[in-house]
């Protein structure tokens, strides 16, 4: 997991999953069943814990995401380029059905 704290609201939270994480369980949550990146993790539990507890962020943290420097993003472990997980993050704000 990030070695940082994001600096926004809940972002601790965010670093607690990542934000690549985050963007994969949510598009699996909200647009595609299908989706199972997310499930490549061996903490997915305390993720999905996070998730969770985080839910008045989401909104919030899906427009930080797609503004997110893609050489961060594409440093993650669930197979996920920076391209997708920002397609995905738009696709879950334009579904809006986030706080």
């Amino acid at each position: 997991m990030a070695s940082h704290n994001f600096s926004f609201e809940g972002g601790e939270i965010l670093t607690g999953m990542g934000a690549s994480w985050f963007v994969s369980y949510a598009y699996y949550q909200h647009i595609d069943k299908e989706h199972t990146n997310w499930d490549r993790v061996a903490t997915t539990q305390p993720r999905i814990s996070k998730y969770n507890k985080g839910k008045d962020f989401h909104k919030a943290w899906l427009q930080e995401i797609v503004n997110m420097n893609p050489l961060n993003l594409s440093k993650n472990t669930i197979g996920l380029s920076s391209t997708d997980i920002k397609r995905m993050a738009n696709e879950l704000l334009e579904k809006g059905d986030f706080q």
